[in-house]
């Protein structure tokens, strides 16, 4: 896993900036209801509503989620204190350190949360069911928790790049949707809708995707590999070695806690 301490300053610039926060925030806030009093949250007419963001990052995402929605408390949480910090100066007194998988936080607290690209990163398919659990936990009846999911999977996106690689070992997706579903009604959570968003300025070209398989990214293979050096002179044969091809299309889902009898 990347030391995101070490990445927190170059995160954002990499990873398509605010063309894609803003795709992400508007997918999210599709999949969480708006009172018709405009209070800004699911259920509870005229109660002000909170929202987790879990593995806020940067808070890229965080921000636009709270100025989409005034009325709603927003609050980020990250385990990485260079991507807490940056998050705090963009939503001053909103964001706390915490992990995970042991929320600080009571049962029942939040009327909304969400991971996204969280999942993805955890390997460990025990503790992704332990976060989705976490979530459920804090989640109010009536809450809707959402999550992105099948992240390395929206990366297939037809290209030639992607028929180079077809061959190379995969990790298994911690993120899959249908393992997510079944840890979410795990944990009492009923699916609640899908959306999906385009990861703007995320297209690979075969220079980047070379650079990457040689960082041991998207593949078992090691770095320095032998194998991996097979993929990567047929990258390297491809056309047009620094023309990004089709963005990728990520999905998100959400689930919903049912209200109490």
């Amino acid at each position: 896993m990347l030391d995101y301490d070490k990445e927190a300053g170059a995160y954002d610039a990499t990873r398509g900036g605010e063309a894609r926060a803003e795709a992400a925030a508007e997918a999210v806030l599709a999949l969480i209801p708006e009172t018709p009093d405009g209070s800004g949250h699911p259920g509870r007419a005229g109660h002000p509503g909170r929202l987790l963001d879990l593995a806020c990052g940067t808070g890229i995402v965080t921000r636009r989620l709270a100025a989409a929605r005034p009325a709603l408390r927003v609050v980020g949480a990250d385990r990485a204190p260079g991507m807490a910090r940056m998050a705090a100066a963009r939503l001053p007194g909103a964001v706390l350190l915490a992990d995970s998988r042991r929320l600080p936080f009571a049962d029942a607290t939040f009327d909304a949360v969400t991971t996204v690209w969280l999942l993805h990163l955890i390997q460990d398919t025990a503790e992704v069911r332990v976060i989705v659990a976490e979530c459920a936990r804090v989640l109010r009846p009536g809450g809707v928790y959402v999550t992105t999911v099948d992240k390395a999977a929206a990366h297939d996106v037809g290209s030639d790049i992607d028929a180079v690689l077809a061959g190379r070992p995969r990790r298994p997706a911690s993120d899959a949707s249908a393992e997510v579903g079944a840890y979410a009604r795990a944990s009492g959570l009923l699916p609640a809708g899908e959306a999906a968003f385009t990861g703007l300025g995320q297209g690979r070209s075969p220079r980047s995707t070379l650079t990457d398989l040689r960082r041991g990214w998207f593949t078992m293979l090691p770095p320095g590999d032998p194998r991996a050096e097979v993929f990567a002179e047929r990258l390297a044969a491809l056309p047009d070695q620094d023309r990004r091809r089709p963005d990728p299309r990520f999905g998100v889902r959400a689930f919903r806690k049912p209200a109490a009898r």
